[in-house]
């Protein structure tokens, strides 16, 4: 199998955010800053990860009358540890993600990837998978967070690139998040002429 093929799947053919439209309400919601964007798609790569290792290990032992509910148990194991070691040693980053780590138990990019590919692979095809998922998410996310802290204030990941009053308050807002991902998605369509 082609590993290389497999990340790169997951970077740009299937990217979650740019191509599949999947995982919105993170995109959206935390995207307000390159840091949190980029660090909320490192937290769901670790889950999208360990998860599909895990889900392609015990594909054969699971009934699939419980297979979703199973696969949901162990995608929640993995975000229980990822927020109890972002609580205790990234106090400032658990404020400023709060509820959304917790939410990536129900992230369908998640709970997609462990059914369209863990569940019918190996456990390191399907850590490769999650590698390039978890890859082109956090992309998406950091790339996000960039435009909109630097429209917004000037300023990217602590670094003062424009004078702050040149600002335009909206992209740091949520219309801000509807408006650079729609031209995110557009620019992404033209390049790879879709």
């Amino acid at each position: 199998m082609n590993y290389i093929k497999v990340i790169k799947n997951g970077i740009i053919d299937e990217n979650p955010t740019f191509v599949l439209l999947l995982g919105m309400c993170p995109t959206l919601a935390t995207t307000s800053s390159a840091i949190n964007g980029m660090s909320m798609g490192l937290a769901t790569a670790f889950v999208l990860i360990c998860s599909n290792m895990v889900i392609a290990a015990i594909k054969n032992l699971v009934p699939d009358q419980v297979r979703i509910p199973a696969y949901i148990v162990v995608i929640a194991s993995f975000v229980t540890i990822l927020q109890m070691c972002i609580q205790a040693f990234l106090p400032d980053l658990y404020k400023s993600l709060g509820l959304f780590i917790p939410l990536i138990v129900v992230n369908c990019i998640v709970l997609g990837r462990a059914e369209s590919y863990a569940s019918k692979n190996g456990v390191i095809a399907s850590g490769f998978d999650g590698i390039g998922s978890g890859l082109g998410f956090t992309i998406a996310l950091t790339m996000l967070g960039f435009v909109r802290e630097l429209l917004g204030t000037g300023r990217v990941f602590g670094f003062s690139l424009i004078p702050e009053n040149y600002g335009a308050l909206i992209f740091v807002l949520a219309p801000g998040a509807f408006i650079v991902l729609g031209y995110l998605i557009a620019i992404v369509n033209k390049l790879t002429n879709k």
